[in-house]
């Protein structure tokens, strides 16, 4: 049995949703704050918070003051411990929900996961060669834990691909909804880009061979799970720069507060314990501090939203700092079947000869483009000829480069003699390879019909398109030229607008086509791509991405082949196409489930938008700092030195209410910045200086304004509490 593969489509196909593959789920809910906050307490554990030296300063000061709250019993006191404690908990709770969402969805993959039986080849190695059809070797039913790298096993329609593999044998539709969550069906297949299965999937039609390529524990279901549940993720490089940062501010400013009461004492000003650990929280970044694990769960969890897996932390930050992007023509920049859309007739041929000759030749071609032909001709003149059933095709081959048809034309016979057919030829293909074939038959074209191929032939390529020249014998007598069928690569929508945004981000796009030249700047020109690599080999590929990196740039591509596999592992962000082969999923640092080659535009777009929430909410953590000192400062000096009250700007109630309002106000910010940090600061393309200037003016504004309204009005009600 052989599969239809016309109305089965390559890879899932889906509308294009903006944000990506699955919807995202909301900010923060009540179910998730449930469900997070085990994870948060425990996460309160020394052992565990030291990997965040900001919090864990805010820990000992929680423990201190509590201490001291026993020793001398007294509600400021207690009061302080309690909101240090939030404090603390507010930031383990935004790392935890974080995680929990990573594990929601983990739970559904896991899902996927069942034990299954595997038909094994029972067979040695060495008898596993090409040539032999593995599919009729002895088979022995394993359990699907059992499997081992290399081992060879046959699934058929209707049953689950046991684990991580390339196929070997055969082609198949196969249901990957379970990974993907698409459910459309695709197709996989020995001997090409588009080999490897996923464990966990199933078989809709035939049968194949897979070869396993990771043993069970290891697949890729597997490592998805860890990642997005957070069990494998490292800080990056741009995260740990920041916690050394944060780190080298809480220790200046520890130093300072330690420093502070010796000159309190010397000018009369004594302050208690309690206030300089009070003092010491609201001066260190506690707001960033909190959120910047979460910035980075939610970054990788924003990715796994459609469908993208990273290997690492690292490789989202690289796709917020690419300059360079790289992405193959076809498929990508447009829908990848050309199509026929129109027939140019060289003179003395009407253009409704040449094309019901191209329908003739495409009546049994079952490529997009032979398809493509048949529906142009029969929408433009209504033929509805069907082949005769004593047609001879001519399959397509590298070699020749053409297809046809050979049609039964005449029939003659003499009296005692066998008939003889005269036949109908025609052919379709490149124009260098109907040249050859119609000089074959005796046909020389003079200089005149040579010059009006050539342009129809040019003007065809320099829109974009790719020419198919058309001819025909008739019987003996030598053959013709009838014309050109032009086939354009369409340019998939909203293209030109996307490579407009990547300018804006200062992202330089390059297309990666094997056309040649004159065709690839036509396509570039009409999708407003930056620039082009025509007539490209893997070479070539890795070649522009040394050049590149050697400038100083970052760069991004896609691939699905082995031969995308060395230019995958040299780009800073390679993103490999789930329908690829192992090889070109070794070698990239993220895997796109849908085999979305564009994706990688929206990857950018995500990086990016990792890169900028954590310097939002940093810009918003200093700048609420620096309020807090307004209300602190002038409240522990004001009694002794009357001067400072022009500094209580905020005229808060008393000493004792402005520094509990402080504190309130440093917990209550990090519980009301989580949605934030989870769903990310919404990201516009624009330049690194408009990106700035917003970023000063919304969160650096923001964060000094917020402050002064929120403790004013923290105060007014803390103020009312007896005894305070």
């Amino acid at each position: 049995m052989t599969i239809d593969t016309r109305n089965v489509p390559d890879t899932p196909t889906r509308e294009p949703a903006p944000g990506g593959a699955r919807p995202a789920p909301r900010a923060l809910t009540r179910a998730q704050l449930r469900s997070a906050l085990p994870g948060a307490l425990r996460k309160l554990d020394p052992r565990v918070l030291y990997t965040s030296p900001v919090m864990f300063v805010v820990e000992v000061g929680a423990v201190v003051t509590t201490v001291l709250a026993i020793v001398e019993p007294g509600v400021f006191a207690w009061w302080i411990a309690v909101w240090l404690w939030a404090t603390v908990l507010f930031a383990t709770l935004a790392e935890s929900v974080a995680e929990s969402r990573g594990k929601a969805q983990a739970s559904t993959l896991r899902a996927t996961q069942k034990q299954t039986t595997a038909r094994k080849v029972d067979a040695p190695q060495d008898t596993l060669t090409s040539g032999t059809r593995l599919d009729r070797l002895p088979t022995v039913e394993v359990p699907s834990s059992t499997l081992q790298v290399g081992d060879v096993v046959v699934v058929a329609a209707g049953e689950t691909v046991p684990g991580d593999g390339d196929v070997i044998e055969g082609v198949a539709s196969i249901d990957e909804s379970a990974v993907t969550g698409e459910s459309a069906p695709v197709i996989r297949e020995s001997g090409g880009d588009r080999s490897a299965v996923t464990g966990g999937t199933v078989v809709l039609s035939d049968q194949v061979v897979v070869r396993i390529t990771a043993p069970a524990g290891a697949t890729f279901v597997d490592r998805m799970i860890a990642l997005v549940e957070g069990s494998e993720r490292q800080k990056t490089p741009n995260e740990i720069a920041l916690n050394i940062l944060l780190t080298s501010l809480t220790v200046v400013f520890l130093l300072a507060v330690a420093t502070l009461q010796p000159f309190a004492i010397y000018s009369g000003a004594r302050q208690d314990l309690l206030v300089l650990v009070a003092l010491l929280v609201c001066l260190i970044p506690t707001t960033i501090g909190a959120l910047l694990s979460a910035i980075g769960i939610a970054g990788m969890d924003r990715l796994v939203q459609r469908n993208v897996l990273a290997m690492s932390g690292r490789a989202v930050e690289a796709a917020g700092d690419v300059d360079v992007l790289l992405l193959d023509k076809t498929g990508t920049i447009t829908y990848g079947n050309r199509r026929a859309t129109e027939v140019l007739p060289v003179t003395e041929v009407t253009p409704r000869e040449l094309a019901e000759s191209a329908r003739l030749a495409s009546l049994a071609d079952e490529t997009p483009e032979g398809r493509s032909i048949v529906e142009l001709v029969d929408g433009t003149y209504g033929t509805a000829e069907e082949l005769p059933l004593d047609a001879a095709l001519v399959p397509f081959t590298a070699q020749t480069r053409m297809s046809g048809v050979d049609l039964p034309l005449t029939r003659s016979s003499e009296a005692g003699g066998a008939g003889n057919t005269e036949m109908h030829r025609i052919r379709k293909g490149a124009g260098s390879a109907i040249r050859r074939w119609a000089q074959s038959t005796g046909t020389y074209l003079s200089e005149a019909e040579t010059a009006e191929l050539d342009a129809h032939i040019d003007a065809v390529s320099r829109m974009g398109g790719t020419p198919l020249v058309v001819g025909e014998q008739l019987g003996e007598h030598p053959a013709r030229i009838l014309g050109v069928v032009r086939l354009k690569d369409v340019v998939k929508e909203g293209m030109r607008e996307r490579f407009d945004a990547l300018r804006a981000m200062s992202i330089r796009s390059v297309m990666v086509t094997g056309d040649n030249a004159v065709t690839a700047q036509a396509i570039a020109a009409e999708a407003g791509v930056d620039d082009v690599l025509a007539e490209a080999t893997p070479e070539d590929k890795l070649a522009l991405i040394k050049r590149e990196q050697e400038g100083g740039k970052l760069v991004a591509m896609a691939g699905d082949g082995t031969n995308d596999a060395p230019a995958l592992a040299q780009s800073d962000v390679g993103v490999a196409m789930n329908t690829g082969t192992s090889a070109a999923k070794e070698a990239g640092n993220m895997v796109d489930l849908d085999s979305d080659p564009t994706k990688l535009i929206e990857i950018v777009e995500i990086g990016k938008q990792l890169l900028i929430t954590r310097g939002a909410l940093t810009t918003f953590s200093v700048a609420n700092d620096v309020a807090k000192y307004f209300a602190i400062l002038p409240a522990m000096f004001m009694t002794v030195f009357p001067q400072l009250e022009v500094l209580n700007i905020m005229r808060l109630a008393s000493p004792g209410s402005a520094i509990l309002s402080a504190v309130i106000f440093n917990a209550l910010i990090i519980l009301a910045l989580i949605p934030l940090s989870l769903r990310g600061v919404r990201y516009r393309p624009a330049s690194a200086s408009s990106l700035l200037q917003r970023n000063l003016l919304v969160y650096g504004l923001g964060g000094l304004v917020a402050p002064f309204i929120g403790i004013k009005l923290i105060d007014l009600v803390v103020s009312l509490i007896p005894g305070l």
